[in-house]
């Protein structure tokens, strides 16, 4: 392990929590490269960064005031597009052109989304239900999961309806909204009922200066104490937790001269060096580490999230979660707390919850990071070489890599992955956006030591194959998944 917290432990917790299934991340460096220019009219959009674009999105929210209604990420032209209501003349159109973003016009405000929203939370607050705004399509879009039925799903579809046409969108999904809090190999508590295991999220500095980490909410209000091994001694405090409402906790470390750097474990030895907290941005590529099904990628679907989870101390009763980033990464039980991050070493989210697992897919939510940190008063710690190819995993430079050979142009193709305890490199070709491969492992997660990964002893073969289609950070080339 490349954090130096527990001497004992090298590799018992990883920045990005545990890595139960290793899973290497090779960071194309500068793959979404921003262009500067364009005419002084600004008719023809640039094209930025994902993190770029958040920042302007950010800035024109601001800027544009009410006629701002939303922004999206458009991955394949790597431009921004900025909602805006109003005619062709509206001043807004304009400022948002000279940002350099490609204008939309269309029909729903902000302010008539977030009203739809305050709606839903008022006539449908229902266990197993979601709405987030998707820019893409202008829309609330609604989600009930597969135990919203009979009279509970006649009612929230008539408060969809309610909201009028053109709206608001309603879609069932397969799987059941929960927390994840339960079932991995990472960070542990006994609680009531028995052991709870969650994964660390982002290393961080306590506003006393104390070394410490972000997690789940809902982590922190299940245990106080927290270990880096199923039976081992606690090794860290939680100090703040909050679930429901938010999903976030800040754990300090027991011993003040813990070493927690700023970074992402991301298995097979290598590092994301975590250098500033990042604001989602919908339509970006984004990746998440858990202990669990290790690394995983997606795109932001939906931003200021509403999540009704049953609750699980009061049946029949509500854990209501809101401004939650919602995404189309899967996660599965034992990935709570674990980090959402960019490949430039951004901390976006923090795992709360969701539906599906990683062999059938599902849509998971993620606590911002910026809300925590600014709740909590703590700062991430300054990290060097994100971004850039220089992290603590091994230099990258001219396509080569630690852990194999990258070449780009092309699609990243993951061979059959077979894991037995070692990470086996192999040659990868590709810079697009990467599409994960199926990462679940054929047991259960016990605890342990997990060769090439140090996280846990789960043996099992898992099939990696798949085609990545590039982004950045590939689960290919023959490392070994189900460990």
């Amino acid at each position: 392990m490349s954090h130096k917290r527990i001497p004992k432990r090298k590799a018992a917790i990883a920045a990005g929590s545990v890595v139960a299934l290793g899973a290497a991340a090779m960071l194309l460096p500068n793959a979404m490269a921003s262009q500067d220019g364009g005419a002084a009219d600004n008719a023809t959009p640039r094209t930025f960064k994902a993190t770029d674009a958040s920042s302007v999105a950010a800035q024109l929210a601001k800027t544009l005031g009410d006629s701002f209604a939303g922004a999206y990420y458009d991955g394949a032209k790597q431009q921004l597009v900025v909602n805006v209501v109003g005619g062709d003349n509206n001043n807004a159109v304009v400022q948002a052109k000279k940002a350099g973003a490609a204008v939309r016009q269309v029909a729903n405000s902000t302010a008539s989304l977030k009203s739809a929203a305050r709606t839903l939370k008022a006539k449908a607050t229902i266990p197993g239900t979601s709405w987030a705004v998707d820019p893409r399509t202008n829309k609330v879009v609604v989600t009930a999961d597969s135990t919203v039925t009979g009279a509970k799903w006649n009612r929230l579809q008539s408060t969809v309806q309610g909201l009028g046409s053109g709206m608001a969108t309603l879609k069932k999904s397969a799987g059941t909204f929960k927390t994840f809090a339960s079932g991995g190999d990472a960070i542990f508590a006994q609680a009531q009922g028995g052991t709870v295991r969650c994964s660390l999220g982002f290393n961080v500095t306590a506003s006393d200066g104390s070394p410490a980490f972000l997690t789940a909410g809902h982590c922190g209000v299940a245990a106080k104490q927290w270990s880096d091994s199923q039976n081992g001694q606690p090794v860290a405090t939680v100090d703040q937790a909050t679930f429901p409402g938010n999903d976030f906790s800040l754990v300090k470390y027991d011993d003040p001269k813990t070493q927690a750097p700023s970074e992402v474990n991301v298995g097979n030895g290598q590092t994301v060096q975590i250098t500033q907290a990042a604001d989602a941005t919908v339509g970006s590529t984004v990746f998440r580490m858990g202990s669990t099904t290790g690394l995983h990628n997606g795109q932001v679907t939906g931003l200021d999230a509403t999540v009704n989870f049953q609750s699980e101390t009061n049946p029949g009763g509500v854990d209501t979660v809101n401004g939650l980033i919602q995404t189309n990464v899967c996660a599965e039980p034992g990935d709570s707390g674990g980090s959402l991050f960019t490949q430039d070493g951004g901390a976006v989210g923090l795992t709360s919850g969701g539906s599906g697992d990683c062999t059938q897919g599902g849509e998971t939510f993620f606590q911002p990071v910026t809300a925590a940190l600014q709740a909590t008063g703590a700062t991430l710690g300054a990290g060097n070489g994100a971004g850039n190819g220089n992290g603590a995993g091994g230099q990258q430079q001219g396509g080569q890599q630690q852990g194999g050979q990258q070449q780009g142009g092309g699609q990243q193709a993951g061979g059959d992955q077979s894991g037995a305890g070692t990470a086996s490199p192999g040659d990868q070709s590709g810079a697009g956006t990467a599409s994960p491969g199926d990462q679940s492992g054929a047991g259960t997660a016990s605890p342990g030591d997990q060769s090439g990964a140090g996280a846990s002893d789960q043996s099992g073969t898992s099939n990696g194959s798949g085609a990545n289609n590039g982004s950045g950070v590939s689960n290919g080339s023959g490392i070994s998944q189900g460990e």
